[in-house]
């Protein structure tokens, strides 16, 4: 099995840069999308441009315009479509849609970002709290989970390239990456990190400062794994080229997970 995730930074944008014929030619089992920006009615007038051939689409929408938006597109139809997480101020920005296959839940995750001010930083602290006590749940729904997806917060020194720097910045914050490591310290794996232990690969970089060209770049999307998919990750790759959003694609290829569907 195939999964691609990608931050779009805008559905339209993406389309316009010839996203959806390049995910066509990967060929991938699902698709998850992060910051699509785009409402249900305007997603009804547009569907043409988006459409992948042969996928189902699922959309979750922010109740702000142009803000935020998750989807998933699937080869195969969804048993079943969950949309947020049960907490309100969370789901209404539209940053949480889960596709079941049979045992297996692909979901498409959206953190919220801290940088723009304390009252948004307040908010990801926040949010790191509801999603704590919800997969803590999701742990014992005898479910296998690949969540996808921007999670605004880089792991480790080796996923940022200018650490030193950033110590003090939204996304590389203590409080931000002690919650990723006692996440991971509960059995969930980052499958890019399982497969590329010692390797600095980024899949974000700023706008500013020629920072894409210079690989001054954050590795902040992942794909995080629950413990019963132990050793399924196979092959992880970030494709720098070409380019659709500020982030890269993100694919990794999963064996044995044929076993789930049923």
């Amino acid at each position: 099995m195939k999964i691609i995730s990608l931050n779009l930074n805008g559905i339209r944008s993406a389309a316009k840069k010839q996203v959806f014929p390049w995910l066509a030619m990967q060929q991938p089992d699902v698709v998850c999308l992060q910051e699509t920006r785009i409402q249900a009615d305007q997603l009804e007038k547009e569907a043409a441009a988006f459409a992948l051939l042969g996928y189902h689409a699922q959309f979750e929408f922010a109740q702000a315009k142009g803000y935020s938006g998750v989807a998933i597109y699937s080869k195969r139809q969804p048993d079943r479509v969950l949309r947020g997480i049960g907490q309100l101020e969370f789901d209404s920005e539209g940053r949480w849609i889960e596709a079941q296959f049979g045992q297996l839940s692909v979901v498409s995750l959206y953190l919220p970002s801290g940088s723009s001010g304390e009252a948004r930083q307040a908010f990801k602290y926040q949010s790191l709290a509801w999603l704590d006590a919800h997969f803590k749940k999701l742990k014992t729904s005898c479910r296998e989970f690949v969540i996808c997806g921007d999670w605004n917060i880089a792991h480790q020194n080796i996923d940022i390239k200018n650490w030193r720097s950033n110590q003090k910045n939204s996304g590389f914050l203590p409080p931000e990456r002690d919650w990723l490591s006692a996440l991971f310290a509960q059995g969930w794996m980052d499958a890019h990190r399982v497969l590329k232990p010692e390797l600095a690969e980024y899949t974000w970089w700023s706008n500013r400062g020629n920072a894409f060209n210079n690989d001054v770049g954050w590795r902040i999307d992942y794909q995080v794994l629950s413990p019963g998919l132990a050793g399924a990750a196979q092959a992880a790759t970030v494709f720098r080229e070409p380019r659709f959003s500020d982030h890269a694609p993100l694919l990794i290829e999963y064996a044995g997970l044929d076993r789930l569907l049923t």
